[in-house]
């Protein structure tokens, strides 16, 4: 009777060893993203150009006029530009998510077919300068140039640098910028200078966080973008 005892708590205490197992677990995750926009469309009939702008962080929201505060659609006010322009709003709960842009970006292609596929181009500002790091390494296929202004860098573009090697990119920062550090432009642009065949920094030495009033202020980035094109 003690050995048939014995023998049971053996096998309890087997049963309660360290294990390893081989498995695999399946799951689906949905979320729905809903984006307001404004698009200027240009005059004429021909093939245009196509630049869209990430806002910041202080211009998400519901009111799309937001996104006209800063960036092209305030160049707009007062200038022409001979391109189509796509400015999303991030709604408050979220940031910028690089799929579901993709995707409205693909629907304004689809609804507007004198979009020249070869001339788009991607430029943010502050939460929408990480907004377009991101989507440019999403997919890097899609864009003819790249502008970000003092911009987060995710460690995943650190990484995976020279992805966009394609892409001419021009970055913008404030050398005091005291809310997103000139760091990480540096550090990007070193990154990626070694794989890129058309990058530059440029570092404003007297400007703050907000160093993109000036570039975008300025006709020579637009013209500058307008001339690039994919091969």
């Amino acid at each position: 009777m003690r050995k048939i005892i014995a023998l049971i708590a053996l096998f309890l205490f087997n049963d309660i060893l360290a294990q390893d197992v081989s498995a695999k677990f399946e799951t689906s995750i949905s979320t729905n993203y809903s984006y307001q926009y404004a698009l200027h469309k240009p005059k004429g009939k021909e093939k245009k150009p196509l630049i869209i702008f990430l806002h910041g962080s202080g211009e998400k929201g519901e009111d799309v006029e937001l996104v006209k505060v800063h960036g092209p659609f305030k160049y707009l006010k007062t200038h022409e530009i001979d391109a189509y322009v796509l400015a999303p709003q991030c709604p408050k709960e979220v940031y910028w998510e690089p799929e579901s842009l993709y995707q409205l970006i693909q629907k304004i292609i689809k609804d507007n077919k004198n979009i020249d596929e070869s001339r788009i181009y991607l430029t943010g500002l502050s939460m929408g300068a990480w907004g377009a790091w991101n989507l440019a390494f999403a997919h890097p296929d899609m864009f003819a140039a790249l502008v970000p202004i003092a911009g987060f860098v995710d460690r995943v573009p650190m990484i995976e640098n020279c992805k966009i090697g394609e892409i001419p990119t021009r970055i913008f920062h404030g050398l005091v910028d005291d809310v997103v550090d000139v760091r990480y432009s540096i550090d990007i642009y070193k990154k990626l200078k070694g794989c890129a065949k058309d990058i530059e920094l440029t570092i404003f030495d007297d400007a703050n966080h907000d160093s993109w009033s000036r570039v975008y202020d300025n006709p020579e980035i637009y013209e500058w973008m307008l001339k690039q094109k994919k091969n």
